[in-house]
């Protein structure tokens, strides 16, 4: 398979839950950090090159065939916020399903035995690819793009953002996707021979803390 697979994965229809999710986008509009495109783009940017970079390369080193528990031992050790590793966990079992539906494999078979509460979704995600034949650089590409997809897509409706212009968000970003993932599948067949230690680990504590309040919230639209 090829590119329509990568486009069926990627594409926002694909049942993976992530419409549930703004990626720290409501706590950040809350909070006054995004009000507008700019400070949309600037989230973006900066959440791209952190939790994006190290989603994108534990995809990568999934779609390579590490071992998926060591890489979800990673992505925990990479994750301080119980809460995003509850959402994480969360998204994994979600697309899981969906994938299974999708793309029938062993590998996901096994996954899905081994961590039935979920694994984190990048480890899915990257396991997902290789089902659909998919290499490194897709699950790289996927995963990079869903860290600013979502937060693009959530401002929308939280504060009634012009579509057009988050759209154009995503559009200027293109160069920043493109390098990360590019670093991510380097990351990801780096770690064949260093292990999952070496994958990138850039910290992003204002995105952890703001999960942990956002989740207290009594009244919220989305999960996380």
């Amino acid at each position: 398979m090829g590119l329509a697979a990568l486009l069926v994965l990627a594409d926002g229809r694909f049942p993976a839950g992530g419409h549930a999710h703004s990626g720290g986008a409501e706590a950040a509009c809350k909070a006054g950090r995004i009000h507008d495109a700019a400070t949309l783009a600037e989230f973006c940017r900066g959440r791209l090159h952190t939790a994006g970079l190290t989603a994108a390369a534990l995809a990568a080193a999934a779609a390579l065939g590490l071992d998926p528990a060591a890489l979800d031992a990673a992505a925990d050790a990479r994750t301080p916020s119980p809460a995003l590793r509850a959402a994480a966990r969360k998204l994994g079992r979600q697309l899981l399903r969906a994938a299974r539906a999708t793309w029938p494999a062993a590998e996901l078979d096994a996954l899905a035995a081994a961590f039935p509460r979920g694994a984190h979704q990048p480890v899915v995600l990257g396991l997902t690819a290789r089902a659909a034949g998919l290499g490194a650089l897709d699950a790289a590409h996927v995963a990079a793009y869903e860290s600013v997809s979502g937060p693009a897509s959530a401002t929308v409706r939280l504060l009634g953002l012009d579509p057009f212009e988050a759209s154009a968000v995503l559009a200027h970003l293109a160069p920043d996707l493109d390098a990360v993932a590019a670093r991510a599948a380097e990351a990801g067949l780096l770690a064949r021979t260093e292990g999952p230690d070496s994958l990138p680990a850039p910290s992003s504590p204002l995105l952890e803390i703001a999960a942990q309040i956002h989740a207290d919230w009594p009244v919220r639209l989305f999960a996380s």
